[in-house]
C-alpha cells in the first residue's frame, strides 16, 4: 500500500474528439475521484498538423462550465500566442467562472517550427524563455490589482491596472528542466512539471528538485491501463503503436506499485496520459482501483 498522496489529473489533448466527447471524459473523470484535467496549447497538433484541434482557453472555459469539481488547466500554454494582459484578464475571468478551479500553466514553446509556420513569435530558444520571464513578471503584478509600469525588452506596460483581481492565488504551472527554465519555476511557480523522460535517472530528479524552489513536483506519464481479462501483451503493443516506447503498462496492481514508487520519490501529481484517449470505463476503472490506494495514504 503507498505510503505518499498522490494527486491525479487527466492529460486529455483536445485533438480527434468532438466537443460532448471531451465533456464525457470530463465527466467521467469527476465521477471516478480524478483531481483535475488538462489539455495543451498548439495551432497545429504536433506530428498530427492535419487532425482537427480545438482552442485550449475556450475548451477549458467549455469543462469548467461542465464538471463542479475538477481543476482545468493546459499543459502547458504557449507564452508567444498571447499577450500576457490578455492571458492574465483570461486566466482571472475563468478563475472567477469556476470557483477558482483554474490553474496557469505556461510555457515557452516546445515545437520551434510551429512559430515559424504561423508567424508567431521567436524560434530562439533564448528569446523565447526571455519574453516567458516578461510575461510571467507582468502576468502576477497585474493580477495584484495595482496600476503597473513595466519596461521589458519584449513587453511595455504604463499606468496598466486589471480588476478583478483572482479570488485567491491563481496556481502556476510551468514545465521544464533546463537552467534558465529552472530559474523561472524557483520564481514562479507553485508546480514544477516533469516529463517521464526523467524516469530514466531517477537520480538526477533529486539534484533538479533543489533548483525547483518551492514549488511541488508533477509528472506526465503515458498509461496503457490493462483492465480484468484483457491481453497485456496485445493492450502493451497498441499502446506502444500509438505513443512509442515510453509508455507503462500495468494492471490496477502494477500500477499502484510503480506510483507509489513515484510517490516515494517526491512526486506528488500525475499527469495520465491515457493511451485508449481516457476511455471512460477506463477513467472510471482506474478510479476505482488504483486512486484509492494513494488518497488513503
Amino acid at each position: 500500500m503507498p505510503t505518499a498522496p498522490l494527486e491525479f489529473h487527466v492529460f486529455l489533448p483536445q485533438m480527434r474528439m468532438t466537443m460532448p466527447q471531451l465533456v464525457e471524459r470530463a465527466t467521467a473523470a469527476e465521477a471516478a475521484g480524478f483531481d483535475g484535467i488538462a489539455g495543451m496549447d498548439h495551432l497545429a497538433p504536433p506530428m498530427a498538423e492535419q487532425q482537427p484541434m480545438f482552442e485550449a482557453m475556450v475548451t477549458n472555459t467549455w469543462l469548467a462550465a461542465h464538471t463542479e469539481r475538477l481543476t482545468i488547466s493546459t499543459l502547458v500554454l504557449c507564452d508567444a500566442f498571447r499577450h500576457p494582459a490578455v492571458l492574465a484578464r483570461e486566466a482571472v475571468t475563468l478563475d472567477h467562472a469556476s470557483g477558482g478551479r483554474f490553474e496557469l500553466g505556461l510555457g515557452w514553446g516546445s515545437v520551434a517550427h510551429e512559430l515559424e509556420t504561423f508567424g508567431v513569435g521567436s524560434t530562439e530558444a533564448s528569446a523565447r524563455v526571455a519574453r516567458m520571464k516578461e510575461s510571467l513578471e507582468v502576468i502576477e503584478a497585474l493580477w495584484s490589482g495595482e496600476t503597473v509600469d513595466y519596461a521589458g525588452e519584449f513587453l511595455t506596460l504604463r499606468g496598466a491596472r486589471q480588476m478583478p483581481t483572482p479570488l485567491e492565488r491563481i496556481p502556476i504551472v510551468i514545465g521544464g528542466t533546463g537552467r534558465r527554465t529552472l530559474e523561472l519555476v524557483a520564481a514562479h511557480a507553485d508546480w514544477w512539471n516533469l516529463h517521464m523522460g526523467v524516469l530514466d535517472d531517477l537520480d538526477r530528479l533529486d539534484e533538479l528538485r533543489a533548483r525547483a524552489g518551492r514549488a511541488r513536483a508533477s509528472l506526465q506519464l503515458n498509461l496503457a491501463y490493462v483492465h480484468d481479462g484483457a491481453d497485456r501483451d496485445e493492450v502493451g503493443e497498441q499502446a506502444r503503436r500509438r505513443f512509442g516506447p515510453n509508455v507503462v503498462v500495468g494492471t490496477a496492481p502494477e500500477l499502484v506499485d510503480h506510483l507509489g514508487h513515484l510517490a516515494e520519490r517526491g512526486i506528488e501529481r500525475l499527469y495520465a496520459w491515457f493511451c485508449d484517449f481516457a476511455a471512460p470505463e477506463t477513467l472510471l476503472a482506474f478510479g476505482q482501483h488504483v486512486i484509492p490506494a494513494f488518497k488513503a495514504a
